[in-house]
């Protein structure tokens, strides 16, 4: 049975920075921004946007009634969760009147919370194959103004649609992952902003590709000749070009170049958002999928995927006939069209005014959110969601 990603959507908030005026306020050379990590635009999420209003308005896109009908689980992977206890996805359930005799369940292992709900719902699918899942990536990234971090800071979601007979890309069998308990990212309950060893992360980043690359090759039998284009987790849109040139050598020069220009696709729309963690793959491979202008049906694409920590996993999957009649490019386009520019001190101001912590309730002014699902306010220690407008 052919099981894969049959719908993707994405959405991100309706403000950004511009990495530009952001590197000139930090006293920063631009260029540091623009090309040392490759970042043009920071997303920013007001307070009327969380984890579980993008994650909402990414899967609204894409979701028709046979979909909410079909769909019996619902996978949210996010490290920006808003409950120790209930799940964001219940949250989303209901948000988007799914079929209500289905589990709801979210998932936690820093960027690579979406991988594991794929790898999940491909079993799911497995022993029940009329039945569809909705995994989603949702985060904010959040690092604090004037850190080491804060230049791959970003917000946003992927909806995904697993189901038999998929529309864009059918998922290949053999994966290869590995786990170590590593300190190279982390945030304390206590904390509403991460901790980061950046060398040492980058370092683990590449450390686990190879080692998952060997791995899978073992498995598979396959080599680099048979890739069309590999994506990559992107914390920031460089990061994953240093892992590739890793393994570059390992193919001709025609393969390299191939690899080089459909990375550089993948990261397009990276590069005007920023950081999302869980949803950063899927990010990549949508922007791959929406603008690339050469890859045919049967083309495989590789996915590397890294959750600091740390979990990392290669697999792949091989497009589909007519792939491009079943995305959303034009929303996409249209959604990153009107996007609204703040300036530095907006941006900070934006930053620091948080949800009150202490348990007050509190109203939100939401008027100026174009997203069609909100968050409306906090009553009673409940967040009050809002669809419509």
């Amino acid at each position: 049975m052919n099981i894969g990603i049959d719908k993707i959507g994405f959405h991100t908030p309706h403000l950004y920075v511009d990495m530009n005026k952001l590197a000139v306020a930090r006293d920063v050379e631009p260029e540091k921004f623009t090309i040392g990590i490759g970042q043009e635009k920071m997303a920013l999420a007001p307070k009327t946007q969380d984890a579980v209003t993008l994650a909402a308005n990414a899967a609204q896109l894409i979701l028709d009634e046979n979909d909410k009908e079909k769909i019996d689980l619902v996978i949210f992977g996010t490290e920006s969760g808003i409950d120790h206890s209930k799940s964001a996805a219940v949250y989303i359930h209901r948000l988007l009147g799914i079929n209500p005799y289905a589990r709801s369940i979210e998932l936690k292992q820093a960027c690579y919370g979406a991988t594991a709900g794929i790898q999940m719902a491909k079993g799911h699918i497995a022993l029940n194959p009329e039945s569809k899942v909705l995994v989603l990536g949702a985060d904010i990234a959040r690092y604090g103004l004037n850190t080491s971090g804060e230049s791959t800071q970003g917000a946003g979601a992927v909806a995904l649609v697993i189901s038999k007979n998929p529309k864009l890309l059918v998922l290949e069998e053999e994966s290869a992952y590995l786990t170590d308990d590593i300190m190279d990212f982390w945030r304390p309950v206590y904390s509403d902003t991460a901790f980061v060893d950046g060398k040492f992360s980058n370092e683990q980043y590449i450390s686990f590709f190879n080692k998952v690359w060997e791995k899978y090759k073992e498995k598979t039998n396959l080599a680099l000749k048979d890739f069309s284009a590999i994506c990559f987790h992107l914390p920031y849109t460089k990061m994953g070009l240093k892992a590739l040139r890793t393994i570059l050598e390992e193919g001709t020069e025609e393969e390299q170049t191939r690899l080089k220009k459909h990375y550089q696709t993948s990261t397009l729309y990276n590069r005007i958002v920023g950081n999302i963690y869980t949803g950063s793959l899927y990010l990549s491979l949508l922007s791959l999928l929406e603008q690339n202008d050469d890859l045919k049906a049967g083309s495989r694409i590789g996915l590397y995927s890294y959750g600091s920590g740390a979990v990392g996993e290669f697999f792949s999957g091989n497009l589909q006939p007519d792939y491009k009649e079943y995305l959303y490019t034009d929303e996409h386009l249209e959604m990153f069209d009107r996007r609204k520019e703040v300036s530095v001190e907006e941006y900070e101001a934006i930053f620091i005014d948080t949800l009150p912590s202490d348990g007050s309730d509190v109203v939100l002014n939401h008027t100026d959110d174009p997203a069609a699902i909100y968050l409306a306010g906090i009553e009673d220690n409940k967040r009050i969601y809002r669809s419509g407008k």
